[in-house]
């Protein structure tokens, strides 16, 4: 009898936020984003995973690529929001109705940003770290600076 785990699906580690190495172990302190009011806790995160031991920030500055991802999600809700708005409402040059969805959208961006900021740094790192099936037997993955 097989007693290994099942592998974790790709899509949903990455909406749960869970470490790109192990897929187990959680990649924020606290689960929800919209928990804290401070925004200077949205962004808490371990040094390590507690189940695999992978570092999550793999060299000094590793985050400043997450404004990239960041902004690709952000453009993606906004073009899903303007096609739900014209299917549902319509867009015309006849009326304001672009300006409402404009507005609309502003506060949706605004109100899901700690959720989006989060994700992106979740995408980010599963660009770089793989899945590792036997992560317990394995050491976690490292940038070598070596040339």
């Amino acid at each position: 009898m097989d007693n290994k785990r099942p592998k974790p699906n790709y899509f949903w580690s990455i909406l749960t936020m869970r470490c790109p190495r192990c897929r187990r172990g959680p990649m924020f302190k606290g689960a929800n984003p919209f928990k804290k009011i401070k925004l200077s806790y949205i962004l808490d995160m371990p040094e390590t995973c507690p189940e695999c031991g992978q570092r999550y920030d793999l060299e000094h500055g590793f985050w400043y690529g997450t404004g990239y991802v960041s902004y690709a999600l952000a453009v993606a809700v906004s073009v899903a929001t303007f096609l739900a708005w014209m299917v549902l409402i319509g867009v015309s040059t006849e009326d304001n109705r672009i300006f409402y969805w404009l507005g609309l959208n502003g506060v949706l961006l605004l109100l899901i940003q700690p959720w989006l900021m989060r994700l992106s740094r979740v995408i980010y790192l599963y660009f770089f770290v793989s899945y590792d099936e036997n992560y317990k037997q394995s050491k976690p993955f490292e940038f070598d600076h070596k040339l």
